[in-house]
Order: C-alpha cells, then sequence, then structure tokens
C-alpha cells in the first residue's frame, strides 16, 4: 500500500509477495480488507478476536514523518499467507457418495465405509490407510480401531449384508435371472501351509500357497456372492456351493448359469439340472471330434465364417444320440435324448487366425525340441519313443482341424433359446472377467499378509464392496475406475493459513470434471 506526499510515491505497507494465482490472489484480497478498514476508521480482519487497530499514518505528535528529519515510526508488517495442507475431499464425496447410494451405509459403521474408500483410491495395508485417508481429507481411526472393524466383519456378517444390498441395486438395473460364475486364486505371502492357504494350480506357476476366490455377478459385471475356498481346491468343485447359496437367499427360482470350460463336469451340469436351472459353459475343443463326427462325415471339414452346429454333446462316454448314418443334426429334446446336452459349435474366421496362429508356434517349438535347437519339458505335439523324439504327426492334424471353432454346452431346448442367443450370453463372460480384472488389479486383492481365516474373510469382503463401488462408478461414469481418479483426485482443497485466520477455499472444477461427477449423483434417487 502506498500514499503520495510532496510529489513522492510512498510505500505505506507491504503486505505480501505472491509467486503464483492463489497466493496473489489471497494478497489482493487482503489488500482490499486493509483499505477499506481505513476508510471505515477501522481495520476489519474478521477475527473473532479484536485486534488493536494500526493507522496507517503516525500521529501528527511525530516528529520528521514527512520531512524526514525526524525517526520513522515502526509499522507492522502483514505476513505471508502460508499453505497448511491439500487433499482431494472432492474425491473422497463422490466415492462415499457412491458407497451410500448402494445402501451400504446402512452397516452403520464409517471406519468401514473409509477403509473401502481408501482401497478404491489407492490400496494398501491397514497400517497406510491412514496416509490415503489423510490424503482425502479424513482423519482416519487409530490402528487397534481399524482392526476391529475387520474382526466385525465376520461377526457382524457385513459379507452377507452387502450382499443383499448388492443383489437389490441388481435388481433395479435389469433381470437377474441369468448370472455369470468364474475361479481365480489370490497368492498369499505365506511360508508355509495351512489348511485354508495352500499350494494349488496356479496360471504363472507359483509355489506360493494360495487361496480359490469364486466370484457371482450379474450380466452387467456387478458384484453379487464371493466365496472363499482352499488354494488346492478345482474350480469345477467351487460352483454348486455358490449356487445354491445364492438362490438359497433369495429363492429366485430357476438361474441360467454362465461359466468358462474349466466348470465343464458332468457332476456339476447334473446338479445344476437336478436343480432346475439352466447352464450354458464352455466346451472344450477336444470334444469337437466327438460331438461333430456325424458333420464331418457329411460335410467335411470346411468350414464358413460365422457357421453354426446346433447338435448334441453326451454327458458321459461315446455319442449314441447322434448316429453317423443321419446327415441332420438332431435337435436336442431332454426328454428325447436324456444321455445328452445340446451343444452348438461356432466357426469364425478371426478364431481361425488366432487359433492358428498359437498351433503354428506350437508345432515350430515341437520342431526346435525334436531338431536339439532347445532345451524343455515335452511340448504339444512331440512324442517319444525309444528314447528319441518325433512330431505327433496325427495330434498335430486334429488340431489344424479344429482351429476356428468354439464349442458351447446348455440344457436350454432350441424353442426358448436360439443358438445365437446362447453364444450372446455366453460372450457376457468378459463382464466377470473385467471384475476379476479390476479386483486383482485396480483393488490389489493380492497379495495378502493375512494369516488367519477371518482376516483374509474380512480382507475379501472390504474388497468386494470395494469392486461394487468401482463397478457403479464405471457404469454411471462410462470411463474406467482410473481415468476417474486421474480426473478427479487432482481437484484438491487447500486449507490456508493468512494474517492470523484460517480457511479452507475449494478446488476450481473445469467443467469437463464437473460433468464427470454430475454422472454420479444425476442416479441418485
Amino acid at each position: 500500500m502506498a500514499e503520495w506526499a510532496h510529489g513522492q510515491r510512498r510505500i505505506v505497507r507491504h503486505v505480501g509477495s505472491a509467486n503464483d494465482e492463489v497466493s496473489l490472489g489471497l494478497l489482493m484480497a487482503e489488500a482490499r480488507r486493509l483499505v477499506d478498514g481505513d476508510l471505515q476508521g477501522e481495520l476489519d480482519l474478521g477475527l473473532t478476536v479484536p485486534v488493536r487497530r494500526v493507522g496507517l499514518l503516525g500521529p501528527p505528535s511525530v516528529p520528521g514523518l514527512f520531512t524526514g528529519t525526524g525517526k520513522r515510526a515502526r509499522r507492522s508488517v502483514v505476513p505471508a499467507p502460508v499453505v497448511v495442507k491439500t487433499f482431494s475431499a472432492v474425491l473422497f464425496d463422490a466415492i462415499a457418495g457412491v458407497y451410500d447410494d448402494l445402501g451400504f451405509g446402512a452397516l452403520g459403521d464409517l471406519v468401514f465405509r473409509d477403509l473401502v474408500v481408501a482401497r478404491v483410491v489407492e490400496p494398501t495395508s491397514l497400517v497406510d490407510v491412514d496416509r490415503v485417508l489423510a490424503d482425502l481429507g479424513r482423519v482416519a481411526a487409530s490402528h487397534s480401531t481399524r482392526r476391529r472393524t475387520l474382526r466385525l466383519c465376520c461377526k457382524g456378517l457385513y459379507r452377507e449384508r452387502l450382499a443383499t444390498l448388492c443383489y437389490a441395486n441388481a435388481l433395479t438395473l435389469g433381470d437377474l435371472s441369468l448370472v455369470l460364475y468364474d475361479v481365480t486364486t489370490l497368492r498369499t505371502q505365506a511360508d508355509a501351509e495351512d489348511q485354508l492357504r495352500r499350494v494349488g494350480y496356479s496360471k504363472d506357476r507359483s509355489i506360493d500357497p494360495q487361496i480359490t476366490v469364486g466370484l457371482l455377478v450379474d450380466r452387467l459385471g456387478n458384484p453379487l456372492e464371493i466365496a472363499c475356498f482352499e488354494g488346492n481346491k478345482a474350480e469345477k468343485n467351487t460352483i454348486i456351493g455358490v449356487v445354491e447359496a445364492f438362490e438359497a437367499r433369495y429363492g429366485t427360482g430357476r438361474l441360467v448359469v454362465v461359466a468358462d470350460a474349466g466348470m465343464l463336469s458332468a457332476a456339476n451340469l447334473k446338479a445344476l439340472d437336478d436343480a432346475h436351472h439352466r447352464f450354458i459353459v464352455g466346451a472344450k475343443v477336444s470334444k469337437a471330434p466327438i460331438d461333430l463326427a456325424s458333420h464331418f462325415r457329411w460335410h467335411g471339414d470346411a468350414f464358413v465364417d460365422g457357421q453354426l452346429i446346433d447338435t448334441l454333446t453326451p454327458k458321459v462316454g461315446a455319442n449314441l444320440e447322434n448316429p453317423l448314418s443321419t446327415k441332420d443334426e438332431p435337435t436336442w429334446d431332454p426328454q428325447a435324448h436324456p444321455g445328452s446336452w445340446r451343444a452348438i459349435w461356432s466357426y469364425t474366421a478371426k478364431r481361425f487366425v488366432r487359433d492358428n496362429m498359437v498351433v503354428n508356434k506350437q508345432a515350430n517349438r515341437a520342431q526346435a525340441v525334436i531338431d536339439g535347437q532347445k532345451t524343455t519339458r515335452t511340448p504339444r505335439f512331440v512324442k517319444k519313443t525309444a528314447g528319441s523324439y518325433h512330431l505327433d504327426e496325427a495330434a498335430l492334424a486334429r488340431a489344424r482341424r479344429l482351429v476356428g471353432l468354439k464349442g458351447y454346452v446348455t440344457n436350454i431346448p432350441a424353442i426358448e433359446m436360439s443358438a445365437a442367443e446362447v453364444i450372446g450370453a455366453y460372450h457376457d463372460l468378459w463382464h466377470v472377467e473385467e471384475s476379476f480384472r479390476i479386483f486383482k488389479s485396480d483393488l490389489a486383492a493380492r497379495p495378502f499378509f493375512a494369516r488367519k481365516r477371518d482376516a483374509i474373510e474380512a480382507h475379501l469382503t472390504i474388497v468386494f464392496a470395494a469392486l461394487a463401488v468401482t463397478r457403479t462408478i464405471q457404469t454411471r461414469t462410462g470411463i474406467t475406475i482410473r481415468r476417474f481418479l486421474r480426473t478427479i483426485r487432482p481437484l484438491r482443497s487447500a486449507t490456508i493459513h493468512a494474517n492470523g485466520t484460517t480457511q479452507t477455499l475449494p478446488p476450481a472444477i473445469d467443467p469437463d470434471q464437473q460433468a464427470t461427477l454430475n454422472t454420479l449423483t444425476q442416479h441418485r434417487h
């Protein structure tokens, strides 16, 4: 602040210096308040505690004030404002709003809610959650309180209550007569096996103890049920218990259960059929020569892009209900064909290109082993006789004959669902696969360090709730959770201390960010 006196400009008060737009705005606001205070005869800084008024000019009795012959009066200096902290309150409020929209607030546990929100934003350990919540503007509960919340997850039946709320929300989004099921494994950081954490099949050939997790979702990928099994439990031995528990809880009646070929077993299909459920499962390519024996005899093994073959597959053993003497493929009927299921085989040129490339790579690898160029475990298409390796020409020919084919097994008659509709329903499995990708990657469900079963179940309960929130955010916004976080997390509120006062300023939100936030709230009832 300055004044003009005796033809000269004199600095009366220095408010501060700014090096960014935020500081400049604060300094300008402070300067306006100082000027207004002098015009009114009182400097009002907006403080609750009265502040002694400091005049801009010294009293007339001070000698040499304007002439420069006397001592300059000492004036007070307003300290520069400082940023106390910044935090992403907008992000926390957005995710917590979706949590409440799903009805999860009915649990009445704010600590559990904070753990779920933190899992969505930045998966981390229970010890490090306070850092994530602080970045979101929340004060985390103590570590002991967080541990008590995990114990309460099991005692309070949080998993069952959350599943019921997920089911109610899924009902508002569409028909639940069709559900999707899949299984994955979660690696643990255990030195030794126990009754739950066991060494089992792993795609990455890990020898760490693991657990097996089954996930049931609706056709949009929203989670409905989650179950935990021993790490060495076969995938096909998990589906019946999960489906039966789901049906018993809600009394849904007849379901259409869609699963991949890993669930295909005679016992599973019989159990689902005996419970009056419908199923659509992937068929193993090795079954094609049996199912398509009649087709190969009468029509050869040349297919056209998009060709569908609706036929039968034996429940066990040989295909006795589709004799080679019959040129036309039979239409499956549960009464007329009690020893078979309905099988649909589809051929696409795109799948042929992909499968053929895989077979060629396997054949080249087999030849490299036979020629001694590579030493590895015996690959496909290699057979060993009399101590030497040979190319299995018959197996390679069979594989080339079946490239481009994909099979589906179901107990839904053709009069109720066409072959194209069956295939379309099966292709919805990508939703459950995407949910598992979110489950394991974005929500970092693995690896984990919990030892006791209750702690493991609590961990899965938090991730299950976080998955429901994440899927809802993606459905409403139309973008992935990673992009959502990249868009909203930079919106940071700031707590600033200036001239004895502390205030919190909200972030500036651009139109695109506001549009993203609006998509979350416009779905609320």
